[in-house]
């Protein structure tokens, strides 16, 4: 009878781990990745960074000085990520490498951060550089991290590992943010410099040591992906045969272009993705330091965004689960309509609460539409080719980081707030939701298929035929 509990004990963790698409070694290993990642992304990007650029890096400058100068990082940050990453993914795909040049840009990512520990007051040239080079080495490791997906995950599975990736980010990003958060606030708890009179070295020191255990962590956690997860090999390059890689990527790269022609639908969605996630990534990145220039509380500010990562662990589950009922595409433009109504919300914020409710709708929809996305746009392309592929995807993904900042910088300069900038976001993903809605799915995934099957690549990274992903 024991051993019929633990069977079925067994049974029913398998079953838990495959409806979250976390069933296979390879498939837990490659969504770790994101638990690892979005600690940077929770606390550099998202909150304790933007807040420490503004009120340390930049001490003694009007706060909307401070957030047009963040804007303006992140902008150059993110069109430096936007120009190399075509080229870098068809070397990828030429040299079958996509796991060691993530690894060389985690590198960079990783001692970028943990440098910030030497940012002090008015050091806003040092934080600023750094946080380039932190975007730069996140954000091109992304293009190989999202380029593994198809190689792992068969049609049925793709939407849930994507969705799980992100609800796991939730999770890692928001324990650590967590953590950070406690020894920022409570000092002493931890056996850190706390009281009046401190010096600036002191008071600053937990902020740092945050920035520091961001590094530890997205290093620690990245370990598993280059253990299990394993690289694909060279796949449609033989007219490439015996070329340089960079010669070979050049022109891998020129066909690529060419041959978007033959995957329509993954090109629209590319041009839709352009769009609306410019919104998205617009949010994310200027939430914090718009809260700032507001003059929100920034313990209240940084437990808000703490919020975001718990009620996003449910919701990007639910995201997954509710495609599955809906279609992807549909599930997508759901998100795109809270969107909306987050920037109402934020156009008219003034007090802490309404950047708690902000938050709340924010981890409602932020990882299961861009997770959503992100499927998607794999089920759309040819195996064969996803490392070009995602190369084009994170030129656009990057490209929509730029435009959503940009825009905030603009309108800072010219109008002395960034409140009016809420507003035409709305623009991003009324435009976006429209060419999402001619996308068609199920006609972009045969296409796919039928590339693969010519030129020679496994339609499945497992042997058993499977439905494709639903998208309306």
């Amino acid at each position: 009878m024991a051993e019929e509990h633990r069977a079925a004990r067994a049974g029913g963790g398998v079953g838990l781990l495959r409806r979250l698409g976390l069933d296979r070694p390879e498939l837990r290993a490659w969504a770790l990745y994101d638990w690892a990642n979005s600690a940077m992304v929770c606390t550099i990007i998202t909150a304790v960074f933007p807040i420490y650029y503004s009120e340390v890096a930049c001490a003694g400058l009007d706060p909307k000085v401070a957030s047009g100068r963040y804007a303006m990082a992140t902008t150059f940050g993110m069109v430096i990520v936007a120009l190399m990453s075509p080229i870098l993914g068809a070397y990828a795909d030429h040299t079958a490498s996509k796991k060691r040049l993530l690894g060389w840009f985690l590198s960079l990512g990783l001692a970028s951060t943990a440098s910030m520990f030497f940012i002090h007051t008015g050091d806003w040239i040092l934080a600023s550089a750094l946080f380039i080079l932190a975007n730069i080495g996140a954000n091109a490791s992304f293009v190989f991290y999202d380029a593994l997906l198809p190689h792992i995950a068969s049609d049925d599975e793709i939407d849930r590992v994507s969705t799980a990736g992100y609800a796991l980010g939730y999770v890692g990003g928001g324990l650590l943010l967590a953590l950070n958060l406690a020894w920022i606030q409570f000092p002493a708890w931890f056996g850190l410099p706390s009281g009046p009179g401190l010096s600036e070295s002191q008071a600053t020191l937990p902020a740092r040591l945050a920035f520091v255990s961001v590094a530890v962590w997205w290093l620690v956690f990245s370990i598993p992906l280059f253990r299990r997860v394993p690289e694909p090999p060279v796949s449609g390059g033989e007219r490439w045969a015996g070329m340089s890689p960079v010669r070979a990527a050049f022109g891998r790269l020129g066909e690529t272009g060419r041959e978007l022609r033959r995957c329509r639908q993954g090109f629209l969605m590319l041009l839709a993705f352009l769009i609306y996630n410019d919104g998205i990534g617009t949010i994310i990145r200027m939430a914090t330091i718009y809260g700032t220039e507001l003059r929100i509380d920034s313990t209240v500010m940084i437990a808000s965004i703490l919020l975001v990562q718990f009620v996003g662990i449910p919701c990007s589950f639910l995201f997954g689960s509710l495609a599955g009922v809906l279609g992807v595409k549909r599930s997508i433009l759901l998100g795109l309509g809270v969107y909306t109504l987050i920037c109402l919300v934020g156009y008219s914020m003034k007090t802490n609460r309404d950047f708690l409710i902000l938050a709340v709708l924010v981890g409602v929809v932020q990882g299961g539409t861009q997770a959503l996305s992100r499927s998607l746009f794999a089920s759309l392309i040819p195996r064969s080719k996803s490392g070009e592929f995602f190369g084009f995807f994170a030129v656009v993904e990057k490209f929509a980081g730029i435009f959503g900042p940009a825009m905030f910088a603009i309108i800072n300069v010219a109008t002395g707030s960034s409140r009016g900038a809420i507003l035409g976001v709305i623009g991003f993903f009324l435009v976006g939701g429209l060419l999402l809605m001619l996308v068609d799915v199920e006609e972009g995934q045969r296409q796919a298929r039928e590339w693969d099957l010519s030129e020679g690549s496994p339609a499945s990274p497992t042997p058993a035929a499977v439905p494709a992903t639903p998208g309306e």
